[in-house]
């Protein structure tokens, strides 16, 4: 290989390889990690090579977002965004200002509130959309997207009326306005479907808007159209996919992945690696699965959704194909159950060299822990900061294996650090500030015992979700891993990605 395709790095470099944990060098070529070592070790290695000299900063393997619904977070960067809301009538402000600049009758879309940051006890009816909102459809989603709130105009287009069953696995609110779980979907499905061009500029903004936070990958969940992920590949296709992606089946089309031969292809920066499932619903949405005594207000146990045995029948399935395993488990029980099913599963993945994956892991029973051994816990700090007072509300008993992420680790699990964007924005600084000092939005720690160092933050955002992916060349600096590298000014801190693939 000649000089004039070499790059040398200089930075303050964290490699996360235990080999050698610092460096002063990169040596990259052909898209590829080289060496790492001493300034004057690498500039010996390469002399004409070029240098970027990034001395004054700190390299580390490129930062990873390990679970996003990265199309509909596209989408949701031109939407109302109701992150932060703190009344009703500060939802009616910001869906009347989007109102005002879009014509009649389109529908108005958005979401990212918390019934409990509105200062609402019961669910909010579509009469105080209406108000704002008499002519134009609106469907809002709840931060958790376990819930939705629409207005009259986008039920009646929907055909949902007084009198309208609840569709299996979900429940249409009395008064009319809010639906939870597949209910939601009622009104969802009549919402028109956006065109192949708006599939791939939602793609792009979503996949731009996080390279341009220092991500160099992510991980796609499903509960998106099939054309999300076929825009993200048409991305990939054309060359200007800024990120590598492990993107995720729904279980419902794991047919169809039988038929294309979907299996588990590494190369490239697209790939298929999972295949998703919902054990529940959500804490806001009072939709988590939980063991007894379930809520604290009274509300129940929660809504379990796809069963543990259909998790173990269709889990084979995708671990035949060599497609990961990968189940939403929000309460004690539904973990449980979960767990339960992946004791079934253990032995099949480990043959083929696959990790079971749990998505969220969020409240625990310490007799589950012990079982987390060797699966993925994707988790997500930033969730910690809004639920910490719901917490305290809704199950104070168990606030002590909530956000369990030390718990998790020391139990053996790999954690993998991600934000379930659009429910919260894609913010590393959230998820370090949440990891380590575990102060929620009352000023409050929730279980501090579980709080993790800035170095375990920065391996569960970058080693842990490509070992949880299956890539042994990312999330690392060493000879043969992938060029893809974040710069800090400090960790934690302001980042910018640096990746030299080409």
């Amino acid at each position: 290989m000649g000089t004039q395709e070499l790059t040398v790095v200089l930075a303050r470099v964290v490699t996360l390889d235990d080999a050698r944990p610092e460096a002063g060098a990169v040596l990259v070529g052909g898209g590829r990690v080289l060496a790492a070592g001493s300034r004057e070790d690498v500039a010996a290695l390469a002399p004409g090579a070029r240098v970027l000299d990034h001395r004054d900063l700190l390299l580390t393997p490129g930062l990873a977002e390990a679970h996003i619904h990265l199309v509909t977070y596209g989408f949701s960067l031109s939407q109302v965004g109701l992150h932060g809301a703190r009344s009703v009538a500060e939802v009616q402000a910001r869906v009347a200002q989007q109102v005002m600049n879009t014509p009649p009758g389109t529908w108005i879309r958005g979401g990212g509130f918390l019934l409990s940051e509105l200062g609402l006890n019961g669910y909010p009816t579509a009469a105080l959309l209406d108000e704002v909102s008499p002519h134009h459809p609106v469907l809002l989603y709840s931060r958790d997207l376990h819930l939705s709130w629409a207005n009259s105009a986008a039920l009646r287009l929907a055909g949902i009326h007084e009198g309208t069953p609840d569709p299996e696995g979900g429940r249409i609110v009395r008064p009319l306005g809010c639906l939870l779980e597949h209910a939601s979907d009622l009104v969802a499905r009549v919402i028109p479907e956006p065109t192949g061009a708006e599939y791939l500029a939602a793609a792009r903004a979503g996949a731009d808007d996080l390279a341009a936070r220092g991500y160099v990958s992510a991980h796609t969940m499903a509960f998106e159209s099939p054309e999300a992920p076929r825009a993200i590949q048409t991305l990939a296709q054309q060359g200007e996919l800024p990120l590598r992606v492990w993107a995720c089946l729904p279980h419902d089309r794991l047919g169809h992945a039988q038929a294309l031969g979907l299996a588990r292809t590494p190369g490239g920066l697209f790939q298929w690696g999972g295949v998703k499932f919902f054990a529940d619903g959500a804490l806001g949405s009072r939709t988590a699965w939980l063991h007894a005594p379930g809520f604290a207000d009274g509300s129940g146990t929660g809504m379990p959704l796809d069963p543990p045995d259909l998790i173990a029948a269709l889990g084979r399935e995708a671990i035949e194909l060599g497609l990961t395993p990968v189940t939403h488990a929000i309460g004690d029980r539904a973990n449980t159950e979960v767990l339960n099913a992946y004791d079934r599963l253990r032995p099949h993945a480990e043959a083929r060299g696959i990790r079971l994956r749990i998505e969220h892991a969020q409240h625990l029973r310490a007799e589950d822990l012990p079982r987390f051994r060797g699966l993925t816990a994707s988790v997500q700090p930033i969730h910690l900061q809004a639920d910490g007072p719901m917490i305290r509300d809704l199950m104070p008993h168990l606030e002590g294996l909530s956000y369990a992420f030390r718990s998790l680790r020391d139990a053996g699990a790999v954690l993998a650090f991600g934000s379930d964007a659009p429910v919260a924005p894609p913010e590393y600084r959230a998820n370090f500030a949440a990891a380590i000092t575990r102060v929620d939005d009352s000023g409050q720690r929730l279980a501090p015992g579980e709080a993790l160092t800035e170095h375990d933050v920065l391996w569960a955002h970058t080693r842990g979700p490509a070992l949880a992916a299956g890539w042994d060349d990312e999330g690392i600096i060493r000879p043969g891993a992938r060029a893809a590298f974040t710069l800090w000014d400090r960790l934690g801190g302001n980042a910018q990605a640096l990746v030299l693939e080409g």
